[in-house]
């Protein structure tokens, strides 16, 4: 199963204040920018090539607090597995949207892979720093917004070991934010 990375940090390298907010990436950039076919800057595209999506705890509780009516929605009818080991079931305004998952992550994917699943969309700091120790992301999307925080909850956290990254691709956009698409090989 092909597992990738599509997230937005701050230049300094965080996914949310220091409480979890991700507020700031609303109001970051240049926000009188023409993106034309650009608006989404590549997420409808990357949400249409995935099949699934696995994400942490911490991250459904962020999503459900947004309480988001069904038109913003932004997964569509993918299948979300939420990882925790402390939860059983989702909040009520996610239920029917997420089902809960707790144990090994291979043992997840192999699940997943059961059921025809090919492609997940992982996301969530602590997620992501699991299936890397797991060496189990093939690539890796990583919008830099143009902000400095000073101090939040880093993209990654201890890896096993270092791992290189490959073949990068990037794009500016008209609103300062610079995206950047990784291979990930594992050394």
């Amino acid at each position: 199963m092909k597992c990738s990375v599509y997230i937005a940090t701050s230049a300094d390298g965080y996914i949310a204040t220091p409480d979890g907010g991700v507020d700031w990436l609303h109001s970051a950039g240049n926000s009188e920018a023409d993106m034309g076919d650009h608006a989404d800057m590549g997420f409808v595209s990357f949400m249409a090539s995935v099949d699934c999506m696995v994400m942490g705890r911490k991250c459904m509780e962020m999503i459900s607090n947004m309480n988001l009516p069904p038109e913003q929605w932004p997964y569509g009818d993918t299948h979300i597995v939420v990882l925790s080991n402390t939860i059983k079931t989702p909040p009520e305004n996610l239920k029917g949207k997420v089902e809960m998952f707790s144990g090994e992550i291979t043992d997840l994917v192999r699940e997943l892979e059961s059921k025809g699943f090919e492609h997940a969309y992982i996301d969530g700091g602590s997620t992501i720093t699991s299936f890397l120790n797991c060496r189990l992301i093939n690539e890796m999307t990583i919008t830099r917004v143009p902000l400095l925080l000073g101090d939040g909850i880093p993209l990654f956290g201890k890896l096993n070991s270092q791992i290189k990254l490959v073949d990068s691709e990037a794009t500016a956009f008209a609103n300062d934010f610079v995206q950047v698409r990784y291979g990930v090989n594992y050394l």
